[in-house]
C-alpha cells in the first residue's frame, strides 16, 4: 500500500494561502535594533518601526471620535510590524505650527519617549518638513506621520509590477519636499563667487549641493515611474476596452480598508485571494470572472481600500486603479458592520469616490451597499445600519450567509442584453445557442424537431448571427 504524504492529506492552497503563509514567514525579533544614531539619515533608508508612541492633535469631532482615530493609526502601526507603546491626544483649535503638539507636550512626550524606551514617534496628521524636523531634534528619536505609515505598509504590501511602482512614485512625490542632506558639513557648497579662489575650505565646487542632487536623481525617477505607469496604463485600458467591445458588465467592489472586500470576491467567485485580518492587506486589484443565476457572465473588481485621510500622492499613484470603479457598471460598496463607527467609513470612501469622479469628469456609477461581517455585529447595529442604509444588503462572507441573496441582488442591477430575440437554430449551430446561454438572458427555449426554438435577450453582435435564423419577423 502506498504511503500517504501530508501534502497528500491537504487540499492544494490557493494564491491567497501561499502568500499570507509567506508574509507571515517574517517575524520581529527584540533586542537586534540596529537603530542609526544621526536621525538627518531617516529619509535615507526604508521604515523600520519597532517600539512606538503615538500622539494625535484633537481639533474638531467628538472625544470618541479622536480616540478612534488614534486607535485606527494603531492598527496601522502593527499592521506595519511595530508594538505600540502609548499613546496620547491633545485638544487644541488647531495643529501648532513649529512643533505639531506644541512645546510643553513636546518635553512630555519626550519623558515618555525616555520611560518606555520607544524608538519612533507617529504623528496622527501629516506633518510639515520644519514639524518634522523641529520634533525629531528635540524627541532624539525617528518621527513620522500618518501619510509615511500608509505609505510604508503598502510599500511592504505591493506585489505586481504595477502595484510597486506606483507606491514607489507616492514615495518619492512625499519625500522630495522632505529632503534633508546626510550633515551639515556635506549640504553647503557653493559656486559661483563663493566657489572661487578666496572661497575658502570647502566652499569650492561646481555650485550643485548634495541636495540638489539628490532632488534631481529623486525627479529623474519619477519621470521614469510616470512614464512606466502610463504604459501599464494603456495595457489597463487596453483589457477594459476589450470587455466594453464585447458588453462583459463589471462590478467594481469598493469599500474601507478591512471591510471584508477581499473576502467577499472569495466568497461570490471562488477567486482565493490573500485574505487577513490587517490594514490594506491587499493592494493589487483582482478581477474575476463570474455568473448570475440566469447565466449573465459579469467581472468582479476588488480595489484598494480606503482610510480617513488617504494621503493625496497615493490617490494620484493609483489613479489608473481607481478609475476602474468610475467605469464599472456598478459599485458594490462594502461597509464592516462590526465597526464602531461603520457611518464615518462610508463618509470616507465617499469622499474618495468623489475625488475620483471630478477628475474623471463623469458621474459615479449606481452603488449598491453591502454590510459585511453579520456574524461578528451584534443585532442592534445591524438594525440601526438597515435604517442609516436603506436598500442595504446584510451578508457574511466568513460564514455564506446573505451571499445568495446578494447575488440575486447583482443580477437585477446589472445591465441586461436590449435586443430581444426568436429565433430557431439548427442542431448543426449549437454553438450559437451556447453563446446565447453564456452572453444572453434566455426567456424561453423548447427543442423541436427542426431545431432549438429560443427567445431571448441579447446584445446587438449576437442577434446578427442570429438573424438568419429569425420566426416571425423578429429582430433576429
Amino acid at each position: 500500500m502506498t504511503e500517504l504524504t501530508y501534502t497528500d492529506l491537504v487540499e492544494d492552497p490557493s494564491t491567497g494561502d501561499l502568500e499570507l503563509s509567506e508574509r507571515a514567514s517574517l517575524r520581529r525579533v527584540a533586542g537586534l535594533s540596529t537603530e542609526l544614531s544621526d536621525i538627518t539619515e531617516v529619509e535615507y533608508r526604508k521604515l523600520r518601526l519597532e517600539r512606538v508612541v503615538l500622539v494625535g492633535v484633537w481639533t474638531e469631532g467628538t472625544a470618541e471620535q479622536s480616540e478612534a482615530s488614534l486607535a485606527e493609526l494603531a492598527r496601522l502601526a502593527e499592521t506595519a510590524g511595530s508594538e505600540v507603546l502609548e499613546g496620547l491626544v491633545q485638544r487644541r483649535s488647531k495643529p501648532d505650527p513649529a512643533t505639531y503638539i506644541g512645546s510643553g507636550k513636546v518635553r512630555e512626550l519626550f519623558d515618555i519617549v525616555v520611560a518606555t524606551g520607544a524608538d519612533t514617534v507617529i504623528c496622527d496628521g501629516e506633518l510639515s518638513p520644519g514639524q518634522l524636523r523641529q520634533l525629531e531634534e528635540r524627541l532624539k528619536v525617528k518621527v513620522i506621520d500618518r501619510t509615511a505609515l500608509i505609505l510604508d505598509i503598502f510599500a511592504q504590501h505591493a506585489r505586481s509590477r504595477e502595484g510597486k511602482a506606483q507606491v514607489e512614485l507616492a514615495q518619492l512625490q512625499y519625500l522630495i519636499p522632505r529632503l534633508r542632506g546626510w550633515g551639515e558639513s556635506l549640504s553647503r557648497q557653493a559656486g559661483g563667487r563663493a566657489g572661487g579662489a578666496n572661497g575658502g575650505v570647502g566652499l569650492r565646487g561646481p555650485g550643485e549641493t548634495k541636495l540638489e542632487t539628490d532632488r534631481r536623481r529623486i525627479n529623474k525617477r519619477v519621470a521614469k515611474l510616470r512614464r512606466e505607469i502610463a504604459a501599464m496604463d494603456t495595457i489597463r485600458a487596453t483589457k477594459r476596452g476589450r470587455r466594453v467591445a464585447n458588453e462583459v458588465p463589471s462590478v467594481a467592489i469598493v469599500g474601507y480598508t478591512n471591510a471584508g472586500k477581499s473576502s467577499l470576491l472569495n466568497a461570490i467567485t471562488g477567486a482565493g485571494v490573500l485574505v487577513e485580518n490587517a490594514l490594506f492587506a491587499t493592494l493589487d486589484p483582482t478581477t474575476r470572472r463570474a455568473a448570475t443565476p440566469d447565466g449573465r457572465t459579469f467581472t468582479l473588481t476588488d480595489t484598494v481600500g480606503f482610510v480617513r485621510h488617504l494621503p493625496h500622492q497615493l490617490v494620484d499613484a493609483f489613479r489608473s486603479t481607481l478609475d476602474e470603479t468610475a467605469d464599472a457598471d456598478l459599485l458594490l460598496h462594502v461597509v464592516d458592520g462590526s465597526d464602531p463607527a461603520p457611518e464615518e467609513q462610508v463618509n470616507a470612501v465617499r469622499q474618495v469616490l468623489a475625488e475620483i469622479t471630478k477628475s474623471h469628469e463623469s458621474p459615479l456609477p449606481p452603488e449598491l451597499i453591502v454590510i459585511n461581517k453579520a456574524d461578528a455585529a451584534d443585532e442592534l447595529s445591524l438594525v440601526r445600519l438597515r435604517h442609516l442604509l436603506p436598500g442595504a444588503i446584510v451578508v457574511s462572507a466568513k460564514t455564506g450567509e446573505g451571499v445568495p441573496e446578494l447575488v440575486e441582488a447583482l443580477a437585477e442591477r446589472l445591465p441586461r442584453p436590449d435586443v430581444v430575440v426568436d429565433a430557431l437554430v439548427p442542431y448543426t449551430r449549437g454553438e450559437l445557442v451556447a453563446r446565447v446561454h453564456s452572453e444572453g438572458e434566455v426567456l424561453t427555449e423548447e427543442h423541436l424537431a427542426e431545431g432549438t426554438r429560443l427567445s431571448a435577450r441579447v446584445r446587438p453582435d449576437v442577434a446578427s448571427a442570429l438573424e438568419a435564423y429569425a420566426v416571425n419577423g423578429s429582430p433576429a
